[in-house]
């Protein structure tokens, strides 16, 4: 999809880079390049340069900026897109300088997210996020703020309030804290009959891109929208399981992670990444045909941690095996899972692990249900796993998988 609706071909972008040591410059700018590509760019050049420091004028020295000036007109570039947050003079000076438009990675990431929302909730929270990245650089926007709705960093929920003064936007601020507390108010409700009906909630994180909203079609049948983008999903989606045991679980799908995610996100996403967090389970998916396939597990293990998951038995799954071209550099973790989520390679290895990791576990009964109690059956059906049933002259004779919670109600019929 275009950046400008207008428009008959995407922006060309030229990605730039300075890399001062603090991270790996050149994984984070593969990633820039997706992250454009997502936002509906094309990323025809990128541009790297080492420093100490970012120049508090324009982030790069004086002869780099001329350079991309240069690259600008001669490769007809329509954005810079900058692997790094801008402070508002440097996109000033640099939009002066080149002649183009500059947006940061934080502005890109926002961006996405706004394309991506779906839910009421999805959208106050991102709404939230852009106003709280806004606020303190309203005083220094260059030509960000002359085109309402013009592209990248200027759609979402909140596009036409941008040239609002501070007032205006705090007021909105905390309008939007509001309607989100009476969200997770909602789902709090929801959750809180989840935990007293005793549903074990199983969520699936890690790394955007990873492939989770394919293993959860492939589980669920779900139906969720599944791409090979970035932020594929973004609103969390939840639907229940059944596993072997005959335990129904509740899995939910959740927006992806990435290193360095912008800290207005974190916090405006919090209560919606808390809820993976708080989970029974979590199922840890990354691409194990990547690269970096263990660095994004450590991304989306240091987050969990921060938000409070260490104790939850957390299961690696390595997904996208089949397209692993040699298994011997592929990350070998403890417990870890390989699977496919588009074939269906490893799916039951997967259902054992998460039945390993249950807080209840399950075990065989053997029941004989008078006439006048067979109304348990069903419930053995549907909340367990009947492995075997006959009518016999006493009643329902029938073998069945339970956990202590269903055995509580079945425990006077059994027989030995």
């Amino acid at each position: 999809m275009p950046l400008y609706e207008n428009e008959t071909r995407p922006q060309r972008a030229l990605l730039v880079s300075l890399d001062t040591g603090e991270f790996d410059a050149q994984a984070s700018l593969r990633e820039l390049e997706e992250l454009s590509r997502t936002a509906g760019a094309d990323p025809v050049l990128t541009l790297t340069q080492k420093r100490p420091a970012p120049d508090t004028a324009t982030c790069l020295g004086s002869g780099m900026v001329e350079q991309a000036a240069e690259l600008c007109r001669q490769e007809e570039i329509d954005l810079l897109l900058f692997d790094r947050e801008l402070t508002p003079t440097q996109i000033r000076n640099l939009e002066k300088a080149c002649q183009v438009r500059v947006i940061d990675r934080t502005t890109l990431i926002l961006d996405i997210f706004a394309q991506r929302a779906r839910s009421k909730e999805g959208k106050l929270q991102v709404e939230l996020a852009q106003l709280r990245y806004l606020l303190p650089r309203l005083g220094g926007q260059g030509t960000a703020l002359s085109r309402l709705g013009g592209g990248i960093g200027t759609r979402g929920p909140g596009e036409t309030k941008l040239e609002t003064d501070r007032r205006h936007i705090r007021r909105r601020i905390g309008s939007l804290k509001e309607q989100l507390k009476e969200v997770e108010a909602a789902r709090g409700v929801i959750d809180h009959r989840r935990k007293k009906d005793g549903t074990v909630t199983v969520a699936l994180v890690g790394y955007t891109n990873a492939g989770k909203s394919t293993l959860m079609n492939q589980l669920t049948q779900a139906g969720v929208l599944a791409e090979d983008k970035l932020f594929a999903t973004l609103d969390p989606t939840a639907r229940a399981l059944k596993l072997p045991c005959g335990k129904t679980v509740m899995l939910i799908d959740t927006v992806g992670l990435i290193r360095r995610l912008p800290h207005h996100l974190v916090e405006a996403f919090k209560s919606t990444l808390e809820q993976a967090a708080t989970a029974d389970i979590l199922l840890n998916v990354c691409d194990a045909s990547s690269g970096e396939a263990r660095e994004h597990l450590e991304v989306t293990g240091q987050l969990l941690n921060e938000l409070g998951a260490a104790g939850h038995p957390i299961i690696p799954v390595l997904n996208k095996w089949d397209a692993v071209e040699d298994p011997d550099l592929a990350p070998r973790l403890p417990g870890a899972v390989r699977i496919s989520a588009l074939t269906g390679e490893g799916i039951p290895e997967l259902l054992a692990a998460v039945e390993e990791a249950l807080p209840e576990k399950t075990f065989p009964v053997e029941l004989l249900l008078p006439f006048a109690k067979t109304g348990l059956a069903a419930k053995l059906r549907e909340e367990g796993a009947v492995l075997s049933e006959e009518y016999v002259p006493e009643g329902l004779r029938l073998s069945a998988q339970v956990d202590e919670r269903l055995y509580a109600q079945v425990k006077d019929y059994q027989i030995s």
